[in-house]
């Protein structure tokens, strides 16, 4: 049997005859299962958020999107089109153009952006669940607004339409005499439904028909300003952006969910790290007492010590003995740490008990946090380990 590990476990067990010794010891093994089992408690909340903050985006944007590399159009051509549809990893496309527009009602007026889109578009993005208030139609002149612009003009769905003002391809600036018909292409549109997600999202769009909208802004039914791509669950990615590439040449450039939200990824991976690095500084502080009981150990158990080595036992083999006893204690902890974590993310997703007003704060559990704070508190563990058991030297044995 392991010489070092064996005394280590021995002294893991055993309670020492100074109280004081045993409260400093309870108090280092309880600091490390509160240390831990909070770490472990930001990193699913954060998760949690982070997952909780994209859903609200995953609705609008697609696996993938081609944009125009240049300008705010790009053409497809029926060619195109055909081959797209025979993408082995491609389960739908859907093609769309965005402008941005006046509307006009009851003497009220707003900006917003006109996507058109076709019948694909709701297949190829689950924008239809976000709709809250009427249906989701773009037929007949009718469309869909967001609950903010709604709000804005007072609109009503299926009631008197809103006029849509899209500035005429080539017009600059007011000219004197000029009327709305001189400047704008007008087009009075139907509110079938409202959709609500978040409210930059919901200040921003009216959806309505591809053609419709190609028509409004005098572009042919080739002319788009976006293709919206889902894939196949077990699709590869990199070969599919690579046969879409193919087909639409360096006119276009493709994004995935990430790449068309990178500024909200990046905010996000930001605080979770940050929070990771405050709670492990909490951590590192919080591991001192570590450092600090098992030098009380060294001193509670010296007469021990120089029992050892007058038996045989090595200088190196003794501070093995103090770093075994630290590192078994911090990995003990942790363990504890995390599972009794574990069991509160888990009560959490089953019963809700913490809420932000209606809704349940969501939390996730992942491995990877497992791993992450497990990983945190050894590292840390054998750091305070190597550091307490340096002190066995050769003066305190002869002491």
């Amino acid at each position: 049997m392991n010489f070092p590990l064996y005394i280590a476990k021995r002294y893991v067990r055993s309670r020492s005859s100074q109280n004081a010794v045993n409260i400093i010891n309870f108090i280092t093994f309880l600091v490390i299962v509160i240390g831990s089992a909070a770490l472990f408690l930001v990193l699913s909340g954060f998760a949690g958020l982070k997952t909780f903050s994209l859903s609200f985006t995953n609705a609008f944007d697609p696996d993938l999107k081609a944009q125009p590399a240049i300008g705010k159009v790009f053409s497809i051509t029926p060619e195109q089109e055909e081959r797209l549809a025979n993408i082995a990893g491609l389960a739908s496309y859907s093609k769309e153009i965005e402008e941005k527009v006046v509307l006009s009602f009851d003497k009220k007026m707003d900006i917003a952006n006109i996507k058109g889109v076709d019948s694909n578009y709701t297949v190829t993005t689950g924008v239809d669940s976000t709709v809250y208030w009427g249906s989701w139609s773009t037929d007949y002149q009718q469309g869909v607004a967001g609950n903010g612009i709604m709000r804005t003009l007072g609109l009503a769905i299926d009631r008197k339409p809103v006029k849509v003002l899209a500035l005429k391809p080539g017009t600059g600036s007011l000219v004197q005499g000029s009327t709305t018909t001189d400047m704008y292409n007008v087009l009075p549109l139907q509110i079938s439904g409202v959709y609500s997600v978040e409210a930059s999202l919901d200040d921003m769009y009216v959806f309505l028909d591809l053609g419709l909208a190609q028509a409004l802004l005098e572009k042919d039914s080739t002319q788009v300003s976006g293709i919206s791509f889902k894939m196949k669950p077990d699709s590869d990615e990199n070969s599919v952006r690579e046969a879409i590439g193919t087909i639409l040449g360096d006119d276009i450039l493709l994004k995935n969910r990430q790449e068309l939200n990178s500024n909200l990824y990046r905010m996000l991976n930001t605080e979770n790290i940050a929070a990771y690095l405050i709670f492990t500084l909490v951590l590192i502080i919080a591991l001192f007492n570590v450092v600090g009981a098992i030098i009380m150990m060294i001193l509670d158990k010296q007469e021990n010590s120089k029992t050892l080595f007058s038996l045989g036992a090595t200088l190196r083999e003794l501070r093995r003995i103090y770093f075994v006893q630290g590192v078994l204690v911090t990995t003990f902890g942790g363990l504890i740490g995390v599972l009794l974590g574990s069991i509160l993310i888990g009560s959490q997703l089953a019963f809700g008990w913490v809420k932000i007003g209606s809704i349940d704060y969501p939390v996730e559990y992942q491995l990877q946090n497992v791993l992450i704070v497990l990983g945190t508190i050894i590292v840390l563990g054998v750091i305070a380990s190597k550091i307490a058991s340096s002190r066995i030297n050769q003066k305190l044995l002869a002491a």
